[in-house]
């Protein structure tokens, strides 16, 4: 938390920025949208509106909390969103609230920003942090529904729903994070600004994200590797295990390794059991995967699941491969279906 202020700042100031984004793919959000009908905030009767009329508006952090970088985080999660949600202005397929669809997917990537930096002082031991940044995103949430009931003709609340699953749930997203979507999810789920059969859908969601939660232990699984060895997770000795879902020859896959064996200390840290890449398969087409089992790196342990039932167990809830996890040495989640870059920052500090 030590830089906190200035990043609370940094963000606080790009929230005005008018330049798009790349969310990391396509959002795969259309079939959402289609299901949502007309309910009780009238989310479906929205009049056609005039061109965008307003920029995101800016933070404005008190002099206050100049010496407290954790008071000012706090403020900065609770207050984001005030200008923005009590401000006026039309929602229309190119604007929300009357602010460019541009700027408002800018403005959540940056508090979502915010949201992990203070998710990223929480350890398996201590989750307050994270606690605290679930508690900013029910806290936007609400100030979301509460703004759709102001006026039950807006599509406010739908365009709002969509962007966040888009940027916190959807497997292509780079902010992927379902510890930070699970409040969000679970509030959708009851709201009565969501239609019946979209409940159901974030219900669902909400019930995935619960799987393999931060610092929660990981279900133990067996595997066999190329010459017939059987092992277990848990059998794995090191501070730190990357768990890897992946598919042979899958490109996607290929970059991850690339990126991965490009750090230099990760041989050193294998070696020293500061490190443990598990790389598992978990499809049925095993003669495919034997032919390309040598492309692995060596030092990882590459296997498959020869029992079949991984896949569709919702032991993990692989919903894409490739798939990244990081443990710690009591195979604690640390990170889940994570970002490639986010989990190699996270070992450059080690």
């Amino acid at each position: 938390m030590k830089k906190f202020l200035s990043i609370v700042l940094a963000f606080a100031l790009a929230a005005a920025c008018t330049g798009p984004r790349n969310s990391g793919g396509q959002s795969g959000l259309s079939g959402k949208a289609a299901g949502n009908g007309e309910d009780s905030c009238g989310l479906m009767n929205a009049p056609a509106a005039p061109a965008p009329s307003r920029h995101f508006p800016t933070l404005q952090l008190p002099r206050v909390y100049g010496d407290d970088p954790a008071a000012a985080a706090e403020y900065a999660i609770e207050h984001y969103w005030d200008g923005f949600l009590n401000g006026d202005g039309p929602t229309t397929p190119k604007s929300v609230l009357g602010v460019l669809d541009e700027e408002v997917e800018q403005a959540l990537a940056n508090y979502i920003a915010l949201l992990s930096e203070v998710k990223n002082d929480a350890t398996p031991d201590n989750l307050d942090p994270l606690k605290n940044a679930q508690k900013g995103v029910r806290r936007f949430f609400s100030k979301l529904e509460a703004r759709q009931l102001a006026d039950t003709s807006s599509n406010t609340y739908l365009r709002m729903t969509e962007l966040v699953t888009k940027y916190l749930y959807d497997p292509n997203s780079p902010l992927r994070d379902e510890d930070l979507y699970l409040p969000f999810a679970e509030a959708a789920a009851e709201s009565v600004c969501t239609s019946g059969d979209m409940r159901n859908a974030y219900r669902y969601e909400a019930r995935q994200c619960r799987t393999n939660t931060f610092g929660s232990k990981v279900p133990d699984f067996s595997y066999s590797d190329i010459k017939g060895h059987k092992g277990t997770l848990y059998g794995v000795k090191a501070d730190y295990t990357m768990l890897f879902f992946s598919n042979p020859g899958c490109e996607s896959c290929k970059q991850i390794i690339h990126d991965v064996m490009s750090r230099n200390y990760i041989e050193s840290m294998i070696s020293n059991r500061r490190l443990a890449v598990v790389n598992i398969y978990i499809d049925e087409e095993v003669a495919k995967w034997r032919e390309y089992s040598p492309n692995y790196p060596a030092s990882w342990i590459n296997g498959y699941d020869f029992t079949f039932s991984l896949r569709d167990s919702g032991k993990y809830d692989i919903r894409a491969i490739p798939s990244l996890y990081l443990l710690d040495s009591e195979k604690r989640v640390l990170m889940k279906d994570a970002d490639t870059e986010k989990v190699l920052k996270f070992l450059d500090k080690i």
